[in-house]
């Protein structure tokens, strides 16, 4: 397989762009300035695209790449893949579901106790000597509060098992009710945000949920409560989350993931009630070798002619 172009349209993993030139004639689109230029030579001979959350195969990608088969994402978000596109043009396209499921619940948890218990806080008041001069505030506890989850799939079933542990009562939102969950339903967020102390964005990002999040389900939620966001930068309406932790009219907020990433608006560095992390719920040295050889194992069965492991076009 090693005359089979696959574009890596991104920086995303050592061990996955290793082992993607150790089998396949890799390009590597970072390293071409030029890019309009780089497609006319070279676009006959790219069979495949390697994606991930934050840049993928868009309709302007795909039409620049007559012999494309396959885009095999290295994410469980689709985001920034044009399916419509691909299915047009009979595009396989696989992503890395499952493998990254317990990471990003774990992360979400760690995320609910670090701001209710002001974890980071509490480290910097040890570093900078404060704890000399007296005890540390008190808290907010995280066992027993109710847990609102925007999406009941892997990750969102993930999340709530691990809140029950915590005997925390559990509901959530979806496109439509799951008939088989013993949680309760609530037939609209902004219903969900008002019957839940912590509320947890785990749904894939779509038309419908870009700024699921906006001024009115942040008021639903209000000032004592607090919203975790392990989805997408934007499920949320920045700057009204923004303006909701600056002026007291939500709890905190527990951020992952940001609506222009890297970039993250500046007024929340200086909040205590807010946890940031660099988009990072899946990213653990284990997650992400499985996630690589996932990518691997569906474009060598995609150009070995047998059915792929995690199909999604």
């Amino acid at each position: 397989m090693d005359a089979i172009g696959v574009l890596m349209v991104c920086p995303m993993s050592p061990y996955l762009e290793q082992e993607l030139e150790s089998r396949f004639k890799l390009f590597r689109f970072w390293n071409f300035p030029q890019k309009k230029e780089f497609l006319k030579v070279n676009s006959s001979s790219i069979r495949a695209v390697v994606g991930t959350a934050t840049a993928g195969a868009d309709a302007d990608l795909i039409e620049s790449l007559p012999s494309l088969e396959i885009v095999a994402n290295f994410s469980v978000g689709l985001d920034k893949v044009d399916l419509v596109k691909c299915k047009e043009k009979g595009i396989r396209v696989t992503n890395t579901p499952d493998v990254l499921t317990e990471d990003v619940a774990d992360l979400a948890i760690g995320l609910i106790l670090t701001t209710l218990r002001r974890v980071c806080e509490c480290d910097r008041y040890v570093r900078s000597g404060l704890w000399k001069k007296g005890d540390f505030k008190l808290t907010t506890k995280f066992s027993g509060k109710s847990v609102g989850i925007i999406g009941l799939g892997r990750i969102g079933l993930a999340i709530a098992k691990r809140a029950e542990a915590f005997g925390c009562p559990i509901s959530y939102y979806s496109r439509s009710q799951k008939l088989d969950s013993k949680y309760k339903y609530f037939p609209s967020v902004i219903e969900l945000a008002s019957n839940c102390a912590i509320l947890v964005v785990a749904c894939p990002l779509t038309d419908e949920t870009h700024h699921i999040i906006n001024r009115k389900v942040i008021d639903a939620l209000g000032p004592k409560g607090v919203l975790i966001n392990i989805g997408r930068g934007p499920h949320v309406d920045e700057p009204e989350l923004v303006s909701a932790l600056i002026e007291g009219r939500l709890g905190g907020a527990g951020l992952d993931v940001f609506e222009h990433e890297p970039e993250v608006p500046e007024q929340l560095f200086g909040l205590d009630n807010v946890v940031l992390t660099p988009h990072v719920a899946s990213a653990t040295v284990e997650t992400r070798k499985a996630m690589a050889d996932l990518v691997i194992g569906n474009l060598e069965a995609h150009f070995s002619k047998k059915p792929l492991l995690t199909p999604v076009v």
